[in-house]
């Protein structure tokens, strides 16, 4: 790893973001390999992400149809000003017959004058090019308005109106035959699944999922449901990555909890280099003297970073542990290592700056792919959350020297336009305001201030279940 906070082109100072996604990327580069595949059932694949080329096997849609209820027609059966004749905004056209969904028209063409009954989604018959919705017609016979059948005649009000090829989809305007519909990479969202299933396919091959390793340190972290010590907290931290991991349909080991012990730490994280493809801890990563986790990486890995400009989240460690085991599923024979902060909200903000796009890297999704040649801090943000620019609802405060992320809601002003507020106190201990928040407010460095009414970058927290 050449490029680390302890590199001499950075000295001892705090690294900033961008900085850090650097050493990131350069590290994650020297472990990359294409995850192993497996092939899955089309309903088990949500939430996997796609491990090979799809060509389309037929035309989506695979045939010619009507996008509405109403009769189908040739354009040129209507007088338009080209025509020379006199201009009626209503026609009449005999009705030959009807094709419907499933049950496509299979006579003979309609010739000019004729027209079709047809149903959304039902094939056009040939000869027909243009879709006039049921809302515009009125079927006659000799006995008056009826419902209509083969043989009557069908009236057409505002014939000026009508477009040549309106209401008709075209076979494969969706999806051409033998064009690639995905490349391997591709995170299966129900859209996609949906896509996939649109070509027939029953089954899909997938990347198999990563393993990642989970523990909490610190003598006063206790488990949910056992009784609170004096001087106590729960574990609250473990519990949300472990959801964070597996909405991104991570397979999670959970260790647990360790205490502030060295000997403890450095036995778990070998351990874990050993049975997983990334180990995140959190807690034990500062600068007291119950803090372990640094010390016993330094004996059984390797430390690329370790403090980042950024509030909530500068004790941030991340290293490489050796896999040791002949077993172990990194065939570089290192493991990446996150020491998340020990305050919840902490915790979250940096998985979602840093290991969220590492993981997102490591599983072969399909914006990176480039990385393979050498990551980078540019496409390891694509990776990080979407960035939209709001307009301040209220003053935002920083400090100069670090970026701040606020935890933010969307609301209306007085005068009904969106603006983005804090979600009350932004301690990093105060979880609720992670609760309560549909975006970060990303205050960056070298902004003290940012006045209400300014335009303010939001990372948004809302696609993909990312909280």
């Amino acid at each position: 790893m050449s490029l680390s906070c302890f590199d001499p082109r950075f000295g001892e100072r705090m690294l900033s973001v961008d900085e850090a996604l650097s050493v990131l990327g350069e590290s994650l580069a020297s472990v990359m390999r294409t995850p192993r595949s497996e092939r899955v059932a089309l309903a088990q694949a949500p939430g996997r992400v796609l491990a090979e080329t799809v060509i389309s096997p037929l035309d989506v849609p695979a045939q010619t149809n009507a996008a509405m209820d109403g009769i189908a027609l040739a354009r040129a059966s209507l007088p338009d000003a080209e025509s020379g004749e006199p201009l009626s905004d209503h026609c009449e056209l005999s009705v030959i017959g009807s094709s419907l969904a499933g049950h496509p028209w299979t006579g003979r063409a309609l010739a000019a004058g004729e027209a079709m009954r047809i149903t959304t989604g039902a094939a056009l018959p040939a000869g027909a090019d243009t879709v006039v919705m049921q809302e515009q017609l009125e079927y006659r016979s000799a006995q008056g308005l009826v419902d209509g059948d083969a043989g009557e005649r069908v009236v057409i009000e505002g014939v000026t109106s009508i477009r040549r090829g309106q209401n008709v989809r075209q076979a494969g305007e969706d999806i051409a035959r033998g064009s690639q519909a995905m490349a391997p990479g591709q995170w299966l969202t129900p859209a996609a699944v949906g896509v996939l299933a649109s070509l027939g396919l029953a089954e899909v091959a997938v990347y198999r999922p990563l393993t990642v390793a989970v523990f909490s340190t610190g003598d006063e972290v206790t488990a949910p449901g056992e009784m609170l010590p004096a001087g106590g907290i729960y574990d609250a931290n473990r519990f949300s990555l472990v959801a964070l991991l597996r909405d991104q349909g991570i397979e999670v080991l959970d260790l647990g909890i360790l205490g502030d012990d060295e000997a403890s730490v450095s036995a778990a994280l070998r351990d874990a280099a050993t049975r997983a493809d990334m180990v995140i801890t959190s807690g034990g990563v500062s600068v007291g003297e119950a803090d372990h986790v640094r010390s016993a990486l330094a004996a059984c890995g390797e430390l690329a970073l370790w403090r980042i400009a950024m509030r909530p989240g500068r004790p941030l460690a991340f290293g490489m542990l050796r896999a040791t085991s002949a077993d172990a599923e990194s065939s570089s024979g290192q493991v990446p290592f996150f020491g998340l902060p020990g305050n919840p909200v902490a915790t979250m903000v940096t998985f979602l700056q840093f290991v969220l796009p590492a993981l997102r890297l490591l599983s072969g999704q399909q914006r990176l792919a480039k990385a393979e040649e050498g990551a980078s801090a540019t496409a390891l943000a694509q990776w990080q959350a979407p960035r939209l620019q709001l307009i301040a609802g209220e003053t935002l405060r920083s400090r100069a020297e670090r970026v701040d992320y606020h935890r933010g809601q969307i609301v209306l002003d007085d005068r009904g336009c969106q603006v983005v507020m804090t979600t009350g106190r932004q301690g990093s201990g105060i979880l609720t305001s992670m609760l309560l928040a549909e975006c970060l407010i990303e205050i960056p460095a070298g902004c003290a201030t940012l006045h209400a009414g300014e335009p303010v970058m939001v990372q948004w927290l809302g696609s993909r279940g990312i909280v």
